[in-house]
C-alpha cells in the first residue's frame, strides 16, 4: 500500500479538457512565463508547461501538454491541484466567444486565420500576475525578470510533487509585505516599485476579490491604489481576468509596433488607442495575435536603453 500510494502522488491527479476549436497550451500560457528563467513556470526538453501556483485551497504544481489539435492534459500535485483542475477550462479560456472579433486589417486578418490556437488566460490568481507586473514598470525587462529570480528564489517555497528542479512557488502576500527594503533593494528593486507591492500586500484579500468582477469594474478597484496604473492593470487583467481588451497602453514599444505594423509608420500611445478603437473588446487579442504570427515589425535604430542598477543608488 505505501508504494502505491507513492506512485499516485508522484502520478498526480489528471484531467483533459477540449476546445470546439484549434487549441495551443505553448502560446496561451506563454505570458505566464517571466522569462527564460522565471522560476515558477518551467518548460521541460519534452515541451511541457510547468508552473507553481497558489490556490485558495493550497499550493499547486500543474503540467500542461497538448493533446491533439484542440485540446490540453493537466497533471497537478498538492494541496490545491483539485481546485486548479476544476477550473482548467476557465483558466484556459477555452470557449471564449469570438463572433465579435472581425478585423479588417489584412495583416489582423491573416494573424487570425493562421493562429487559431490562441485562448486569452483566466488564473484568478491576481497577486502573482500582479507583483511582477510592478517589478516590470518602467524598468528594462531583463532586469525586472532577474529581479523577479532573486526575490522568488529568496522568499518562495518548492513547489510540491515531482516538479523540474528549482520550480518555486512564488511568495505570499505576507511574505512579500515582510521583504525588508534592504532585499527589495538588492533585489535591483527601486524604492517605489517595493512601497507598491507592499502597499498591495496588505490589501491582498480585496485585490484577489477583484477576480470575481466584470473586468473593467477590477481595473477601476486596482487602479485606486497608488503606484497601480494603466499599464499594470493592463498587464495584470492579460493573465488574472482573461481579458482580450487589456492593452498595455504606455507599454515603451507597443504603440510604435502597432503604427509600424499596421500604418507603416510610428504613432503614440493616443493615436494607438483611436487606431485601435474598433476592436474593442479584443485590442489586446489583436496585438497578441500580431507578433505570434510574424507579422508584428518595428524597425531597429536608434541606441539601446540602458539597464538600470538601483542598487547602486
Amino acid at each position: 500500500m505505501r508504494d502505491q500510494t507513492l506512485d499516485q502522488d508522484l502520478a498526480g491527479l489528471s484531467r483533459t479538457v477540449r476546445s470546439s476549436r484549434p487549441f495551443d497550451v505553448a502560446i496561451t500560457v506563454e505570458p505566464l512565463r517571466r522569462g527564460g528563467g522565471d522560476p515558477c513556470h518551467h518548460i521541460t526538453p519534452d515541451g511541457a508547461h510547468w508552473h507553481a501556483s497558489r490556490m485558495p485551497t493550497g499550493v499547486v504544481t500543474y503540467r500542461l501538454t497538448q493533446d491533439g489539435r484542440d485540446g490540453a492534459t493537466a497533471r497537478a500535485w498538492g494541496p490545491g491541484a483539485e481546485e486548479f483542475l476544476a477550473g482548467l477550462e476557465t483558466m484556459l479560456c477555452l470557449e471564449e466567444n469570438l463572433d465579435d472579433f472581425s478585423p479588417e486589417h489584412p495583416k489582423l486578418k491573416e494573424a487570425h486565420r493562421t493562429v487559431p490556437g490562441l485562448r486569452m488566460l483566466k488564473t484568478g490568481r491576481v497577486m502573482e500576475a500582479l507583483v511582477p507586473a510592478i517589478l516590470e514598470q518602467k524598468v528594462h525587462t531583463k532586469a525586472s525578470f532577474a529581479s523577479w529570480r532573486t526575490l522568488v528564489r529568496e522568499f518562495g517555497t518548492k513547489a510540491p510533487g515531482p516538479a523540474p528542479t528549482g520550480l518555486m512557488v512564488a511568495p505570499d502576500a505576507e511574505t512579500w509585505r515582510l521583504i525588508p527594503s534592504w532585499k527589495y533593494h538588492r533585489a535591483n528593486v527601486g524604492p517605489q516599485r517595493a512601497q507598491t507591492i507592499v502597499r498591495a500586500a496588505r490589501v491582498a484579500d480585496s485585490i484577489e476579490r477583484t477576480a470575481t468582477l466584470d473586468p473593467t469594474e477590477a481595473a477601476q478597484r486596482l487602479r485606486s491604489l497608488p503606484g497601480i496604473g494603466v499599464w499594470t492593470v493592463a498587464e495584470t487583467a492579460q493573465r488574472a481576468f482573461g481579458d482580450a481588451d487589456a492593452l498595455s497602453v504606455g507599454d515603451y514599444h507597443l504603440a510604435a509596433v502597432v503604427g509600424w505594423s499596421l500604418l507603416g509608420h510610428p504613432i503614440d500611445d493616443d493615436m494607438m488607442i483611436e487606431y485601435l478603437r474598433p476592436l474593442q473588446p479584443h485590442r489586446y487579442r489583436a496585438v497578441r495575435l500580431l507578433g505570434l504570427s510574424g507579422q508584428a515589425y518595428k524597425p531597429k535604430f536608434g541606441p539601446r536603453d540602458p539597464i538600470t542598477d538601483h542598487r547602486h543608488h
